[in-house]
């Protein structure tokens, strides 16, 4: 933790994933006696950290789209939260000092004995952190309070309001000038307040009071819901993650309780590592010889200089056509054209090569990163799936590009939401993290799947799917956005839907039936429509710890030798079996969104389908048993898999 007089201290741990979707750059991270706020890169030393750097150049690619960085001011480096091992040796030593600088807030603090609320900087608070081997520990306590006992001084607390705005600011609450209705207390400049919570079930019910003049006396529900915003003054463009930095905002913030959810939304990008092809080596080769490349004008000149000149011999291995592609690709991507020739909306593609090497005919030489391996396919799963893939080793890296305030960023409009930069000055890293795992790719019959699709297209359970889509669109847009755009823009379809329950379906019986915990399980879907002709589902560990990459999951598509049959079939079974029936039907059973609601699910619920918010990548919506298997009561033929033996 870093804080005002140069103080350097370890106040705790997170995993590198943390940063990534929980409390990165922005966000505050609640410790058990204060909360802090990750400060911005420009505060991040990796002095005396060797080797930070993940190499993940289709990540970096995708990231550099996603921020318009192109030539010289492109990311050029993804790099891990600095840190080195040995605080476990010698907690106070070199190593306990090397981390994510954080700094408190909320700096207005309550003490717990005698409701005085002061500023951090007010002299009224000291801090202890005094064992190295318990960061947990450390606090803030009230130095002269009236009420202290022997032993240890009262604890003072982080005071829970904040002010924020849709352009991303945080500011402190105004304790003083919204106690004294916008006017200075008339006895002092710095006055001492008392902040009292008085309980209650309807509202927040927090009073404050000035001790010095006694006459100034509020309480907290007068700066709440849209007329309570009147009382509030203008938001002061700050950022706090980079040390109290102000912008020019006129705007008018909100109310914000410390730890709400909505504080802090990431933007973040992942990809799998894959196998390198020869598009991505010859894109490296550009790059990396570019002076040598920069000043061909055609395909003809490549390959003559290809045939004759003895520098440029590295181009025989690729066709003249493809390196003069490579090089206009550049070259578009330097000078800043590239992003105009891409469609604006959405985010980068990262799933469509993905798909590619999943998919292939013929799988990819296994690398340090990535071994696919074919599963043997017969009985009744080759009646559901054309393609069953043991994915011995995988990487995916994550990276952070920027975070939101108060609306979380729409995956189909990037613009939608004000992203937050994580430094005031363009940096040319941005922080990553990476976790190492297996899995097991599958991929539904094309054939099975697009006669489904048929079925369903006009069925009344799609339709009602469809149109909760829409109300979804326009309800989860507060009114602090607007935008006029399609309402169903970004509608997954149907594929996507029974892709996307089958996946958890397998989830859920993987957890239950071979002792994976379903929180370390991740998804990936690949769904598209009848011309891209995606349908698999990557089902892959996703944790950083041992229990990623213990062969478990992949075990599960071997043969069984008791019986010969592939162990896969038996999940399938029973994953089938199990959502025919839910706990809670017939209510889960009979379940679609109806006008007004707008939820995104039909026969889901969190006995039969739902799992946690680490592993499905959509949040739980876009999930309907009725579209996998039969449904007591199904008035309609709707299951992809009516009968699996």
């Amino acid at each position: 933790m870093s804080g005002g007089g140069g103080y350097f201290r370890r106040v705790g741990a997170v995993r590198p994933s943390h940063l990534m979707f929980t409390g990165g750059v922005g966000a505050l991270v609640d410790l058990p006696n204060f909360s802090v706020m990750v400060k911005g890169i420009d505060h991040w030393s990796y002095a005396g950290v060797p080797d930070p750097v993940i190499e993940e150049p289709r990540l970096r690619r995708a990231v550099n789209r996603a921020l318009r960085r192109y030539g010289p001011n492109q990311v050029g480096e993804l790099r891990a939260a600095p840190w080195i091992p040995g605080t476990d040796t010698d907690p106070k030593g070199y190593a306990a000092r090397i981390g994510v600088p954080v700094t408190p807030f909320p700096q207005w603090l309550r003490c717990t004995a005698c409701n005085e609320l002061a500023s951090l900087g007010s002299g009224k608070w000291g801090f202890e952190n005094q064992n190295p081997r318990r960061p947990d520990e450390a606090r803030f306590y009230h130095e002269n309070c009236y009420r202290k006992k022997k032993g240890r001084k009262p604890l003072a607390v982080a005071a829970r309001f904040a002010l924020a705005c849709t352009k991303g600011h945080l500011d402190e609450f105004p304790y003083t000038e919204f106690v004294h209705e916008g006017r200075a207390c008339p006895d002092t400049t710095y006055p001492t307040l008392r902040m009292r919570d008085n309980g209650g079930n309807l509202a927040a019910n927090v009073s404050l009071e000035c001790l010095v003049c006694k006459k100034a006396k509020r309480n907290i529900r007068d700066a709440m819901g849209d007329k309570g915003r009147e009382n509030l003054p203008r938001c002061r463009g700050r950022h706090p993650q980079f040390d109290g930095v102000y912008d020019n905002c006129d705007a008018q913030p909100y109310l914000l309780v410390v730890g709400a959810s909505n504080q802090w939304f990431p933007v973040a990008l992942s990809a799998l590592a894959l196998p390198d092809t020869g598009t991505d080596s010859l894109r490296k080769l550009v790059e990396e010889r570019w002076p040598d490349l920069e000043d061909f004008e055609d395909e003809a000149e490549i390959a003559m200089f290809a045939k004759k000149s003895k520098h440029h011999r590295y181009l025989r291995d690729y066709e003249p056509g493809q390196v003069w592609q490579a090089i206009s690709a550049y070259r578009a991507a330097l000078s800043g054209e590239e992003g105009e020739a891409e469609p604006p909306p959405g985010p980068p593609d990262l799933l469509t090569p993905e798909w590619q090497v999943l998919s292939a005919a013929k799988t990819a030489d296994p690398t340090e990163d990535f071994a696919l391996v074919d599963a043997s396919l017969s009985g009744p799963l080759s009646t559901v799936f054309s393609q069953v893939r043991q994915v011995e080793r995988l990487r995916e890296v994550r990276a952070l590009i920027g975070f939101t305030r108060l609306d979380a960023p729409d995956p189909e409009d990037p613009g939608l939401v004000t992203r937050v930069e994580l430094g005031r000055r363009e940096r040319s890293w941005i922080p990553a993290s990476e976790v190492r795992g297996e899995g097991l790719f599958l991929r539904v019959d094309d054939q099975l799947i697009e006669q489904w699709e048929k079925r369903v297209a006009s069925s009344a359970a799609l339709a009602a799917h469809a149109a909760a889509f829409g109300r979804f669109r326009e309800h989860r847009k507060s009114d602090r956005i607007q935008d006029d755009s399609d309402p169903m823009q970004g509608w997954p379809g149907s594929r996507y839907i029974a892709l996307h329950t089958l996946s958890h379906l397998l989830i859920r019986t993987i957890a239950m039936e071979c002792g994976y915990n379903s929180a370390s399980l991740a998804e990936r879907i690949y769904s598209g429509d009848a011309e891209e002709r995606r349908t698999g589902i990557l089902i892959y560990t996703a944790v950083p710890d041992s229990e990623g990459t213990l062969g478990g999951l992949v075990s599960l598509a071997d043969q069984d030798p008791s019986t010969g049959e592939n162990r896969l079939a038996r999940i399938v079974r029973m994953a089938l079996h199990k959502a025919g029936r839910c706990s809670s039907d017939p209510l889960c059973g009979e379940r679609l969104p109806q006008a007004p609601e707008d939820f995104l699910h039909g026969a889901a619920c969190h006995s039969c389908l739902f799992v946690s918010e680490t592993t499905c990548e959509r949040g739980n919506r876009f999930l309907d048993r009725r579209f996998i298997t039969p449904l007591a009561g199904d008035t309609e033929p709707l299951a992809l898999i009516p009968d699996f033996t």
